[in-house]
């Protein structure tokens, strides 16, 4: 799981925006961040989250693009879902939206799911998304490396993504990088 979170343990205002992830962030932070998604041989997300970026990715430019487009995805709803078509005007964002509405739809127990997705082959799995999605992912137990991207910024208020756990988490400090911008990236071990 990667999250960017503020200084006071919050992943988005009371509103729900996270514009000020970007505030901080310098060529540093994004290289490594970028090569952390690198790493993915899946990316898994809530349906919010997919609705918000599976029409932006396939037309965005930047270092980020590139992974979020060519890693397979899946996603995971209560309510179902069908994925709708995206737009292309290109055969490069043709091929890039094809990852997207390429995504496994994934209903019911959620940590079901994820045991069988961790029981295939590949690279790790990258878990992005909203808090809602992260808390329920943070529940089910299964999440085996956290990496919390720490911004120099105090929000007072927001939506945290560690509140309600029916046990304390114990976490093992495995790194931390601090970048020019303020950004201080720790990753734990479960």
């Amino acid at each position: 799981m990667q999250m960017s979170i503020s200084a006071d343990g919050f992943v988005s205002g009371p509103d729900g925006r996270a514009d000020w992830i970007h505030k901080a962030s310098d060529e540093t932070s994004r290289a490594w961040a970028v090569a952390q998604c690198r790493e993915a041989g899946l990316i898994i997300m809530g349906r919010k989250s997919f609705e918000i970026m599976a029409p932006y990715w396939p037309t965005a430019t930047g270092p980020f693009a590139a992974p979020m487009n060519e890693t397979p995805k899946a996603v995971f709803t209560q309510q179902g879902f069908t994925i709708p078509a995206i737009p292309a005007e290109t055969p490069e964002q043709a091929k890039a939206a094809a990852t997207w509405t390429g995504a496994r739809v994934l209903t019911g127990d959620l940590a079901t799911h994820v045991r069988q997705l961790k029981s295939e082959p590949g690279n790790p799995i990258y878990a992005a998304g909203g808090a809602g999605f992260m808390r329920n992912l943070i529940a089910t137990g299964l999440i085996d490396e956290y990496r919390l991207i720490i911004h120099p910024l105090v929000l007072g208020a927001g939506l945290p993504i560690f509140n309600g756990l029916a046990q304390p988490l114990d976490l093992k400090l495995a790194d931390v990088k601090a970048f020019p911008g303020g950004i201080v990236a720790h990753t734990y071990h479960v």
